[in-house]
C-alpha cells in the first residue's frame, strides 16, 4: 500500500432486505468519515440508488468497475452485477441471500488481491445464503477458508473483548468439540491478536468453564477438570498468561472481566449474551487470526425495522474504526519487530 493513500475500506452489503445497506450508507452520510478512509461498497449502482431513495439518505456515490479505480473523498460502488434484483424489505428471500454472497465473494477477492485493505461485512441471513456452492454457517467459516491463518471469532469494544472456543455449532456438540489442541490454538491466536492487533505487550486471558460452576470438581461434568485445567496449566507453564476455568454465571456480573485483557468463552451464547448485554450497539465482531482484517457490526439483519429508516449505525461505524485501527496496529507491530535496534534506540532516548 502506498504511504500517501488512505486506507481502502471494502464493504459487503449483506442481505439487502435487511438493514446492512442502511447502516453502511448512514455511516458515510457523515462526510467527515471520508477523512479516515476510502469506502468501497461491493454491490451495484442500481441497488445503492434504490436504497438511498427508499431510505431518504443524503449521499452521493461514485460507480466504478474495479476497486482499484476507487476515488478518495467519495463513496465508491463497485458494480458486481448488472441485473436489478427486487428489494423486499423485511423478507428473507432467495435473492437476498444470493446477492449477499455475490457481494461477499467480490469483496474477498479484492481483499486477497490488495485492491482493498480491510473489509467490513454487513449482516447476512445464515439460512438464505446456503446454496450448492456456498455451504458455510456464516462469514467466519468462509473467511477462514479464503484467508490464511487460524480464525477466532472475537467480539470487541474499547473495554471488553470476548472470543469463542466454538462458535456456530449446536450446544449438544460443544463439549465433544473442545479438545486440548483447540484450546491451545484459540488461546495462542487470541494472544497473538492482542499483541499484534491491539498493542498489548503481555496480555492476560481468562478462560470460562464448559459446565455450570466449571463442573464443581467433577460433580457436574468432567470436561473442565480433564480438558480445560490441564490445557491452561500447560499454556501457563510455557509463558502464556491464561487463567481459569472460571464459572461463567458470575464472571461478568462480578466485573471479573475487568482484570483481563480478553475472555475466551466455551461456546457462542456463553460469550455473546454477556457481551451484547454490556455493549450492544457499540460492539464489533472481529475475525482475528487471519492474514487480512475483517470486522462486522454486532447485530443481524433486523428485518423487523428494515426499510423504515430506524436502524442505528453506531455498531457499523465502530466496525469501521476497529478495522482501521487494527490495520494500523498491524503495520506498527510489523515495523517494530523488523527493527529491534530502532526499538532499543527509542527506549534509550526516552
Amino acid at each position: 500500500m502506498k504511504e500517501n493513500r488512505k486506507i481502502r475500506l471494502g464493504i459487503s452489503i449483506g442481505d439487502f432486505n435487511g438493514i446492512g445497506c442502511e447502516v453502511a450508507l448512514k455511516t458515510f452520510e457523515d462526510s467527515r468519515m471520508l477523512d479516515f478512509c476510502t469506502p468501497v461498497i461491493f454491490a451495484s449502482n442500481k441497488i445503492i440508488s434504490q436504497q438511498k431513495a427508499d431510505l431518504g439518505l443524503n449521499i452521493n456515490f461514485n460507480g466504478v468497475r474495479d476497486a482499484s479505480q476507487s476515488v478518495e473523498g467519495k463513496i465508491n460502488v463497485v458494480n458486481v452485477w448488472k441485473e436489478n434484483p427486487k428489494i423486499e424489505f423485511g423478507q428473507a428471500t432467495e435473492d437476498g441471500g444470493k446477492y449477499a454472497i455475490k457481494s461477499l465473494r467480490a469483496a474477498v477477492a479484492a481483499l486477497k488481491n490488495d485492491k482493498i485493505d480491510v473489509l467490513v461485512t454487513a449482516p447476512i441471513n445464515k439460512n438464505n445464503i446456503q446454496s450448492e456452492d456456498f455451504k458455510f454457517p456464516g462469514h467466519t467459516d468462509f473467511l477462514a477458508q479464503e484467508l490464511n491463518g487460524e480464525s477466532l471469532m472475537f467480539m470487541v469494544t474499547d473495554s471488553l473483548r470476548v472470543g469463542l472456543l466454538t462458535d456456530h455449532i449446536a450446544v449438544k456438540d460443544v463439549a465433544g468439540a473442545i479438545t486440548p489442541k483447540l484450546i491451545r490454538d484459540k488461546v495462542m491466536t487470541m494472544e497473538k491478536s492482542l499483541k499484534m492487533d491491539f498493542g498489548i505487550r503481555r496480555p492476560k486471558i481468562a478462560l470460562l468453564g464448559i459446565n455450570p460452576h466449571s463442573g464443581d470438581n467433577g460433580t457436574i461434568g468432567e470436561e473442565d477438570d480433564k480438558i480445560l485445567k490441564p490445557s491452561i496449566q500447560e499454556l501457563f507453564n510455557k509463558g502464556t498468561l491464561v487463567y481459569g476455568p472460571y464459572s461463567a454465571d458470575s464472571f461478568f456480573g462480578s466485573n471479573s472481566h475487568g482484570n483481563f485483557d480478553a475472555v475466551l468463552a466455551a461456546y457462542h451464547d456463553q460469550g455473546l449474551i454477556p457481551f451484547k448485554t454490556l455493549s450492544f450497539g457499540k460492539g464489533v465482531n472481529y475475525t482475528a487470526g487471519l492474514e487480512k482484517v475483517r470486522t462486522s457490526p454486532d447485530h443481524g439483519t433486523a428485518y423487523e425495522i428494515a426499510g423504515k429508516g430506524q436502524a442505528d449505525a453506531s455498531s457499523f461505524k465502530e466496525a469501521v474504526f476497529t478495522a482501521l485501527q487494527v490495520f494500523k496496529s498491524r503495520k506498527d507491530y510489523t515495523t517494530w519487530n523488523k527493527n529491534p535496534l530502532q526499538k532499543q534506540k527509542t527506549k534509550r532516548a526516552s
